[in-house]
């Protein structure tokens, strides 16, 4: 299926953006791992094929990197009068520091450049794989501080909402499962926080996952359903909303470990929130009140950037070239795995201006 596609795919972008070549564009990025190699492999053959043809400067993106930088994309116009880093909550939230934009004047190889936010940072990826905490130093050099020990916050979201009979493919399991708690009581159910009592930066979800589905099959024989999905709207509420306020709270509590390490021994007041499932809008809420409360400033990419592949491959690639850092296409492979080890390896010494870039 992705063979079939990326001709079309190609076709689209470059339509969308206005240009009629691919030898209209200054330069290609394409995702290159981790991930699944039957895919990357698609996308990759295609990138360098382009690269190659039209002679354009190369950059092979690694898909949780991409994640984070995205953090550092200015909002464009349209987002600040949209108000899309905003939340709506009709009670008046504390709001957490916005930094100014980050101006890097035209050098004799790069044009003027515009950022969030400098290095370094303490970046939360939560996604449909990973939930890590990272130290952010620069382009290519990145230390994971904690991981998780078994599902991910995204994975937990799925697994949740496939158990409720919600919709589930297509990345739709963790906003379905939002959705449905804003109409449930969060304490409803007694559900308990992974990992509370050890002072930690790791996550695991498979406990708290258990726990729903023990919760859930005990409502379905107090209702006499025949099954979890048959139990009433109002009832799968209380269960999503109980679930949603329980895995947060995990999430609160590791972060707050990560942002007093990180501000004690590194002086970093800064919190990156990205990967699919910074779309989640209790989480943004509940992480701008507690970022808030600690005086820390708070990027989050609009909701729509943080699942959209695509603009993330290209702003990675551009983070990169903006350092003077680019890859030979003909020696780039795909990789199922790709520690961030790799990346730091990898990065020359223009990379290594990245932490002030």
């Amino acid at each position: 299926a992705h063979q079939e596609q990326i001709d079309i795919v190609i076709e689209q972008a470059l339509s969308e953006a206005g240009l009629d070549s691919p030898a209209q564009v200054d330069a290609i990025g394409v995702t290159v791992g981790p991930g699944l190699e039957i895919c990357l492999r698609v996308g990759c053959q295609a990138a360098v094929a382009l690269a190659v043809e039209y002679q354009k400067p190369f950059v092979g993106v690694h898909h949780l990197e991409a994640h984070i930088l995205m953090a550092r994309l200015p909002p464009q116009q349209e987002q600040l009068e949209n108000g899309s880093n905003t939340t709506n909550n009709s009670q008046p939230q504390p709001q957490p520091q916005q930094p100014p934009l980050v101006h890097r004047p035209a050098t004799d190889t790069t044009h003027a450049t515009v950022r969030t936010m400098d290095f370094p940072f303490l970046a939360l990826l939560v996604s449909g794989g990973h939930c890590q905490l990272i130290q952010c130093l620069g382009v290519g050099h990145y230390v994971i501080l904690g991981g998780t020990l078994d599902d991910s916050l995204g994975e937990a979201f799925d697994k949740v909402a496939r158990l409720l009979g919600l919709p589930v493919g297509g990345g739709r399991g963790g906003p379905a499962v939002e959705a449905l708690a804003r109409q449930g009581r969060c304490d409803a159910i007694n559900l308990p926080i992974p990992l509370r009592h050890r002072k930690t930066m790791d996550f695991s979800y498979a406990g708290l996952k258990t726990a729903v589905r023990k919760a859930a099959e005990g409502l379905a024989e107090q209702h006499d359903a025949s099954s979890i999905d048959q139990l009433p709207t109002n009832v799968k509420a209380d269960i999503a909303a109980s679930f949603q306020h329980a895995a947060l709270q995990h999430i609160e509590q590791r972060l707050g470990y990560a942002m007093t390490a990180m501000q004690e021994q590194n002086n970093i007041t800064t919190l990156a929130v990205v990967g699919g499932v910074a779309a989640n809008q209790e989480l943004k809420r509940r992480l701008e009140e507690m970022c808030a409360q600690r005086s820390w400033q708070l990027q989050v990419p609009p909701p729509q950037l943080c699942t959209d592949q695509g603009a993330m491959s290209a702003w990675a690639a551009v983070e990169r070239l903006w350092l003077g850092s680019s890859d030979d296409p003909a020696l780039q492979e795909v990789y199922a795995r790709f520690p961030f080890a790799n990346l730091q390896q990898r990065a020359n010494a223009s990379n290594d201006n990245g932490s002030t870039s």
